[in-house]
């Protein structure tokens, strides 16, 4: 079966909401007949922390290699290699501010949906560390699914924008 979503990107930070994510996407995607691409964004502390611009620390030798490293592995154990090879999975690692990071992916890609884990903070944990999954909706030129970490004894939920 064809469907309108082709090429579907999972954001994720390995978080319980960010499986969440993958398990509906992979539903998606069989749904579809579309490859997932699956992306991790490190979030670099030497470019993006409080004082870079005004002082550019240079990160310790091999230290963003072992990042990626560790990242890549993680991601090729996101999906056993079946479903890697069933789904056309493509795996990447970016550094970056990551709602724009995931955005930029999603459009140099030609993404057509965006399925993402939320972890659905409120109040003043939302205002102190933001939404990354608020800002990929706000941005992103194709459509956002965003997935709920299940709260105990509910059902999963999800919200499309």
């Amino acid at each position: 079966m064809t469907g309108p979503f082709t090429r579907i990107l999972v954001p994720t930070d390995f978080s319980a909401p960010s499986n969440g994510a993958l398990a509906l996407a992979r539903t998606l995607a069989t749904t579809f007949g579309a490859s997932l691409h699956l992306v991790h964004v490190l979030d670099d502390p030497f470019v993006t922390g409080t004082f870079a611009p005004d002082a550019y620390a240079p990160p310790p030798a091999g230290l963003r290699e072992s990042w990626i490293r560790g990242a890549e592995t993680l991601l090729d154990q996101q999906l056993p290699p079946e479903e890697q090879a069933q789904f056309h999975t493509t795996r990447a690692v970016v550094f970056g501010q990551p709602a724009r990071a995931i955005v930029d992916y999603a459009t140099a890609h030609g993404i057509d949906l965006i399925v993402m884990g939320t972890h659905g903070r409120g109040g003043m944990a939302h205002l102190l560390v933001g939404s990354v999954a608020e800002r990929v909706v706000r941005t992103a030129l194709c459509p956002v699914l965003t997935v709920r970490e299940p709260v105990a004894g509910s059902r999963q939920t999800a919200t499309a924008a």
